[in-house]
């Protein structure tokens, strides 16, 4: 299959699913190598950029998904009248900060930073496929590891954990080592 019917094949699959499909199975199912199928996302890619189409693809870690082009949005919003996503809890978003910039962190090490408990937290954003298991910690009692997912990148519009900003913590200690007054 070339890479321009290729492209149209994933359009279709993408506009059909309407969630984010993850491209590695995209690839086993179309039964194409990983570099056609990388240059047919890209063909895609480019031609709803050049075009500016009211669509664009949106990719999330291994995920991509058909997405409404962001200057767009306002407009189908007015047809629409989309219901309100329910908004995360401030407990919840610093459960969820803890977990995007420490992972993979167990239970203990997110009470360490924030001062709380946070089972609660935890379990919601779990629910929510925000967070997931990742694994085990080699400790006494082999604590759960928690780690984002790729809903979570795709509920922030992020491409990637390394879009997401730098913590000023981060920032301070960068400009501290580059500042020659400091020995």
């Amino acid at each position: 299959m070339d890479t321009p019917d290729l492209a149209h094949v994933i359009e279709a699959i993408l506009f059909v699913a309407g969630e984010p499909v993850d491209v590695r199975e995209l690839q086993k199912a179309l039964e194409v190598t990983e570099d056609e199928t990388r240059l047919a996302i890209d063909a895609l890619d480019s031609d709803y950029s050049y075009h500016r189409r009211g669509i664009c693809l949106k990719r999330f870690g291994t995920h991509i998904q058909l997405s409404t082009r962001a200057e767009y949005a306002p407009y189908v919003e007015r047809l629409l009248q989309p219901i309100q996503k329910q908004s995360l809890s401030q407990s919840a978003m610093e459960t969820l900060a803890v977990v995007a910039y420490r992972q993979p962190v167990t239970k203990l090490e997110i009470e360490a930073v924030r001062g709380v408990k946070c089972d609660y937290s935890v379990q919601s954003l779990a629910r929510k496929g925000l967070i997931e298991e990742v694994g085990r910690k080699e400790a006494l009692g082999r604590p759960i590891l928690y780690g984002t997912t790729d809903a979570f990148l795709s509920h922030f519009g992020l491409s990637s954990l390394d879009d997401l900003p730098r913590p000023p913590e981060a920032e301070n200690a960068e400009a501290e080592d580059s500042d020659p007054l400091v020995p």
